[in-house]
């Protein structure tokens, strides 16, 4: 039985807290004057906007479109940040992240020429998409390595202990061998003195050897992942906000910091699309009672969020924001009423197409539902669900949703806004817009 690692703590670093080489050279020094003592596992999203680039650049080539520039653009935003760190860390071993770089973008295009002649886009997409948490894990790891200790960091490649199976673009974790194959590499790593151990986040691998990826915003998760399996004493997030708020700063003025939050309200959030915290990073964490918490990279001395299980007074109400989004109606054709037969047919077709269902409604005839627009997963449902119904749906929607609603928040959200679909719970407000 592999020996569980007590004491050890997890940071996870967004695309914001890498995003360029002043970034990277401040998660150098939260590491060195806020980290552990202790073992620490830090987690690494991609540099910036760099999946979003890597997604263009793949659709590009999927489309049979010129790509060649994007991802030289790419290839160069990289290189830039890597030379702006090497002339400020004398440490920092310029040369092998270099070559591992250069390694890496050879993969890229060699994977994309492939992909003009293999059009199997999902797993291609894995493969692609995945290089950018690839690249800032060797950036961040020799940059850390040049700050503290070579002997100190290691990179650990998440694909070759994080085991997945090969549903492409969404993995499902075997958590058995996940578990099993991450204690084993912690635990050499430490014995060979390594008391930081950098790795990737949204990634992992098949037994195999080929990349999944674990959904959008998935370093998050991966944080919770490697906690669980560790049985870590802590995760930290670090975001570019002062902890977890009750709204989005960017729209919504006045928001309120909550100090501490129970694992149950902040799961709730996250389903209805809160922005700091991935859907599904809470269960893991709240199974082992591992304690969570959100911390500001721009001011990593203030205290922050802690989300734990926890008794609280009513919070103040939270105002959560999903662009994107489409509003699905169905009507049967023959006057017939939405049966459970119904149902089972309009389940089955959105679930073969993976779309997320965020508020759903229905009246004796017709049933609605607002889901998050992904074209190709979207049309593939449209066509389904047109064999036995009359479809129509509007794109380009919002959904708002109110956590721990009152009277006041209700108006507020709702003035000079058009409502296409409005719900409500005891607890909950959605309203379904056009903005």
């Amino acid at each position: 039985m592999e020996k569980e690692q007590t004491g050890l703590q997890v940071y996870k670093f967004g695309g914001a807290s890498v995003k360029d080489a002043a970034a990277i050279l401040n998660l150098c020094r939260i590491v060195r004057d806020f980290g552990p003592q202790g073992p620490l596992l830090i987690v690494v999203s991609a540099m910036g906007k760099t999946t979003n680039a890597l997604e263009e650049v793949f659709w590009l080539a999927y489309s049979e479109q010129d790509w060649d520039e994007k991802a030289l653009a790419l290839r160069q935003y990289h290189e830039q940040v890597i030379e702006i760190i090497s002339q400020e860390l004398s440490a920092f071993d310029t040369t092998a992240v270099k070559l591992a770089v250069d390694d890496i973008f050879y993969t890229l295009d060699a994977e994309l020429r492939r992909l003009e002649i293999e059009l199997e886009a999902d797993e291609h997409y894995d493969q692609l998409v995945s290089i950018g948490e690839k690249l800032s894990a060797q950036i961040v790891s020799a940059a850390l390595s040049g700050t503290l200790s070579s002997k100190e960091v290691i990179h650990l490649s998440a694909p070759t202990i994080l085991r997945t199976d090969a549903t492409w673009r969404e993995s499902r974790v075997n958590w058995q061998e996940t578990a099993h194959s991450t204690q084993q590499a912690i635990n050499s790593a430490m014995e060979a003195g390594a008391r930081i151990i950098v790795t990737e986040g949204f990634i992992g691998g098949t037994t195999d050897g080929r990349t999944t990826t674990l959904g959008r915003e998935g370093s998050d998760y991966s944080a919770a992942i490697f906690a669980y399996c560790l049985h870590a004493e802590s995760v930290t997030i670090w975001k570019d906000v002062p902890g977890l708020l009750n709204a989005d700063p960017k729209i919504f003025a006045d928001t309120v910091r909550y100090p501490e939050i129970s694992y149950q309200e902040t799961i709730e959030m996250a389903y209805y699309g809160a922005s700091v915290i991935h859907p599904k990073t809470l269960k893991p964490l709240a199974d082992r009672q591992i304690p969570l918490r959100v911390r500001s990279f721009v001011a990593p001395a203030a205290e922050g969020t802690l989300i734990h299980d926890c008794q609280h007074p009513p919070l103040a109400p939270a105002f959560i924001r999903k662009t994107g989004q489409v509003l699905l109606s169905l009507e049967s054709k023959d006057f017939a009423f939405i049966s459970e037969e119904n149902l089972e047919v309009i389940f089955g077709a959105l679930a073969q197409a993976r779309l997320k269902i965020n508020v759903m409604q229905n009246s004796a005839l017709s049933f609605s539902v607002c889901l998050d627009g992904e074209p190709t997963r979207l049309a593939q449902a449209v066509a389904a669900l047109r064999t036995q119904f009359k479809v129509q749906y509007n794109e380009g929607l919002t959904l708002f949703t109110i956590k721990n609603y009152t009277p006041g928040s209700v108006a507020q959200l709702l003035e000079g806004r058009s409502v296409l679909l409005e719900q409500r719970t005891r607890s909950t407000f959605q309203v379904v817009v056009r903005e």
